[in-house]
């Protein structure tokens, strides 16, 4: 295997969502200079759920026109899209719009529905096209995804953005004695954000310097001579062999006896009737298990426990907060990288590792729910296992998308393409069932980084 293909393929994952990961990552910084305020958010969910147009019209064109379309032009179409957006963000991300006499940040708005447009539609090209590639290297564009959300998380967090301190401020306060009405002064502590050691400006550029990187690793994955070599030296990209031969031996190339799929242990040679997905190696009933389990998955790790992290970590403190976030971002390319040592195909592993993490999500939805005061709230141990949770989730869900990816992969070409579009639904349909609960109904409370009270 090529060392150089292995970092482009993963260079060129970054480019996948790094731009909305971003985006989420400089809230802190961006919210208190816009008109929005804490909407943003809000706002920043229904744009992303609104740009899965992009990856409808894809899986459908796929659907009804088989082969017509080439992913690549759609890769360099949106890779493109993405180095420009983030460009102009970078510059007018500020500026506002008066409509019906309210000032709104429109450019900001319709800059990050572009990116959404980018990042979401990413999953059914991205993948699509790892399929030019030798099996080997899906896991190491897996590892480059993780790194979308760590590398801005990382640069978030060398940049101060969200660190909070507490102050002693003097506040005037009217007294009621009696008849007579008096003021008087206290004392309160009071949350002060920090400044930022460097501007969202240059962050929004950095952005887009990531963006280029993708675009320059998909241009060589396409042209380089090593990629081309790595693929002659692979038995499955020999042009010679006819496509029943191919079949043949490519079956044997990623199949071992270790890594057969299986439903049960004891199960006899003897299989049901093969499904017309892909190659036909899994029942009807298989791939809607994997299907299943892949939107759940998504779902918890898209869309439900990111939308309460703050709710379950910070009543621990801004440092929980930051470092749940970090090594959580940090667990997803080393799920990756675990997966590409030990990839165990196994329906009833992958199964039971869904139920291992899902019970780690429940853990962080009740720590959410108790907000702002959570069990342990007031020891270091709190601090300790509300971070080791969030490892846990994100390392052991995380395994169980890429190797639901590589099983995928093996299927064929319309099988990661249905892969991208049922890991954007999986994660709209988490997202939107958690929006009204959060910013609507306001079921999740959060507490004063610096006054709120909890009983010992």
């Amino acid at each position: 295997m090529s060392l150089l293909t292995h970092v482009l393929a993963c260079l060129f994952g970054t480019g996948s969502w790094v731009a909305i990961n971003g985006m989420w990552v400089e809230l802190p910084l961006i919210v208190p200079q816009i008109p929005e305020g804490w909407y943003l958010p809000s706002y920043l969910t229904v744009l992303i759920q609104m740009a899965n147009i992009g990856p409808f019209v894809i899986t459908l064109m796929h659907h009804f026109r088989p082969g017509v379309l080439d992913e690549r032009r759609v890769v360099y179409c949106i890779a493109v899209l993405g180095i420009i957006a983030t460009f102009l963000l970078a510059f007018f991300w500020k500026n506002t719009v008066t409509i019906w006499g309210n000032l709104h940040s429109v450019p900001l708005l319709i800059l990050c529905f572009l990116l959404s447009v980018v990042d979401c539609t990413s999953s059914v090209t991205f993948l699509p096209f790892m399929m030019r590639l030798c099996p080997q290297y899906l896991t190491s564009y897996f590892a480059g995804e993780g790194l979308s959300g760590l590398v801005p998380a990382l640069v978030a967090l060398i940049q101060g953005v969200g660190v909070v301190r507490c102050h002693n401020v003097t506040v005037t306060v009217s007294l009621n004695k009696t008849l007579e009405n008096s003021t008087g002064d206290t004392e309160e502590l009071q949350a002060i954000y920090q400044p930022a050691k460097f501007s969202a400006q240059i962050f929004f550029l950095f952005l887009s310097v990531m963006m280029v990187v993708c675009l320059i690793a998909f241009i060589l994955l396409n042209h380089h001579p090593a990629v081309a070599r790595a693929k002659k030296k692979d038995l499955y990209f020999r042009e010679e062999l006819t496509p029943g031969k191919r079949e043949e031996v490519f079956s044997l190339h990623t199949q071992t006896p270790e890594q057969k799929p299986m439903l049960n242990p004891f199960e006899s040679a003897r299989r049901e009737p093969c499904s017309s997905f892909g190659r036909g190696t899994y029942s009807n009933s298989e791939v809607a298990f994997i299907f299943v389990v892949l939107a759940w998955v998504n779902a918890l790790t898209n869309g439900v426990l990111p939308s309460v992290q703050s709710y379950s970590c910070l009543p621990y403190g801004n440092q929980a907060y930051h470092l749940a976030a970090t090594m959580a971002a940090v667990a997803n390319p080393l799920a990756c990288f675990i997966a590409m040592c030990m990839p165990i195909r196994s329906l009833i592993f992958m199964c039971l590792l869904t139920v291992f993490g899902t019970g780690f999500g429940a853990y962080i939805m009740a720590m959410a729910a108790l907000s702002p005061c959570p069990l342990l709230v007031h020891s270091a141990s709190g601090t300790v296992v509300i971070v080791l949770v969030w490892i846990i989730f994100v390392l052991s869900l995380s395994y169980v998308k890429v190797i639901i990816g590589v099983i995928l992969r093996d299927e064929g070409h319309s099988a990661l393409v249905w892969c991208g579009a049922v890991v954007q639904l999986g994660s709209m349909v988490g997202a939107l069932s958690m929006f009204p609960l959060v910013s609507i109904y306001g079921l999740f409370k959060s507490g004063d980084a610096c006054n709120t009270k909890c009983p010992m």
